[in-house]
C-alpha cells in the first residue's frame, strides 16, 4: 500500500534527519578523494597517511550522532547507528569477497607499492591482489551515499501513488544500481591514478562490468530501504532490532556472493 502522500524523506524524523546528513556529506567525501587525485599526494603516502585520509573521510558518519541525535534517546536505538552498522557489514563482505571477483572476473587492478596494511579472503579469488585496509573505510562511505540516495529515490517512486508499482521497484532498483556502479567506475579509474587502481579494459567494465557490480546493489538496496521506515496504514513505525538490522546485512551480502558467482559461471572473465 502506498504511503498517504509523495515524499523523498522518511516521515520518521529521526530517519530523515540521518538520511538528510548521509547526502549533504556526500559532496564532502567526493571533494576529499578528488583533492587527493589532483594533488598526487596518493602517490607519496605510506600505510599512515592513507589509513589518515580514509578515516578523514568515514569517521564523520560515525561522530554524527555526537551533534544531532538527542542524547536522551539511545544510539543504538537510532537509524543513524542501524544505518552504519548495516554499511559496515556489507561492505565488509563486498571488500574481503567481493573484491576477489573483481579482480579474476572484472579485471580490476589494485597497485600500491606502498601500502602493506591489507585484509582479504585467504581461499577465495586467484590470491594475486590484496585488498588495502583503507578500502574498507573508504566503501563504507560510498556506500552509505548509494543506499541512501537509493533510499530516498525508491521512496519517491513509491509514494507517488503511480500505477504498477510493485512490478516498477524492482527496475528502479536496477537502474540506480547500475547507475552508481557506471559512476564510480567511471569517475574512480581515471588517469590521475591509473598507475595505483584501474581495470585492463575500461569499456567492457563500464558496459557489462557495472551489470555485475549492480548486483551489489539490487540485492541490498530494497533490503535497506525498509530499516526503520514508517509506512502508514500498514501499522506505523517499524523499528528494527540490531539482530535484524545484522541478519538483514548478513543476507544481502550472501545474495550478492550468489550473483557474483552466477555471473561468472554463465559470463566469465570480461577483461
Amino acid at each position: 500500500m502506498a504511503e498517504q502522500e509523495p515524499r523523498w524523506f522518511s516521515a520518521n524524523p529521526d530517519k530523515a534527519r540521518a538520511e538528510r546528513f548521509f547526502l549533504l556529506y556526500s559532496p564532502v567525501w567526493m571533494a576529499v578523494m578528488g583533492l587527493t587525485m589532483v594533488t598526487g599526494l596518493h602517490e607519496r603516502w605510506s600505510d599512515a597517511g592513507f589509513l589518515l585520509q580514509a578515516c578523514v573521510i568515514a569517521l564523520p558518519l560515525f561522530f554524527y550522532p555526537l551533534f544531532f541525535i538527542q542524547h536522551q534517546d539511545s544510539w543504538t536505538r537510532s537509524y543513524w547507528f542501524k544505518a552504519n552498522l548495516y554499511i559496515f557489514l556489507f561492505g565488509f563482505f563486498g571488500n574481503y569477497f567481493g573484491s576477489e571477483y573483481f579482480f579474476d572476473v572484472l579485471g580490476m587492478v589494485y597497485h600500491y607499492p606502498s601500502i602493506h596494511w591489507t585484509l582479504d579472503s585467504a581461499l577465495l579469488g586467484s590470491g594475486r591482489q590484496k585488498v588495502p585496509v583503507i578500502m574498507y573505510l573508504l566503501t563504507h562511505a560510498y556506500f552509505m551515499t548509494y543506499h541512501t540516495s537509493a533510499t530516498v529515490v525508491l521512496r519517491r517512486f513509491r509514494t507517488s501513488g503511480l500505477p504498477f508499482m510493485r512490478l516498477l521497484f524492482p527496475v528502479i532498483v536496477f537502474v540506480i544500481g547500475y547507475i552508481w556502479a557506471w559512476l564510480e567506475t567511471k569517475t574512480m579509474a581515471n588517469t590521475l591514478i591509473e598507475e595505483q587502481f584501474h581495470y585492463k579494459d575500461k569499456a567492457r567494465m563500464l558496459a557489462y562490468g557495472s551489470v555485475m557490480y549492480a548486483f551489489y546493489f539490487i540485492a541490498s538496496f530494497p533490503i535497506f530501504y525498509w530499516i526503520d521506515e514508517e509506512v502508514s496504514g500498514e501499522g506505523g513505525l517499524r523499528r528494527w532490532s540490531l539482530w535484524q538490522v545484522s541478519s538483514a546485512a548478513l543476507s544481502a551480502s550472501m545474495i550478492t556472493l550468489y550473483l557474483l558467482d552466477f555471473w561468472t559461471h554463465r559470463v566469465g572473465s570480461i577483461s
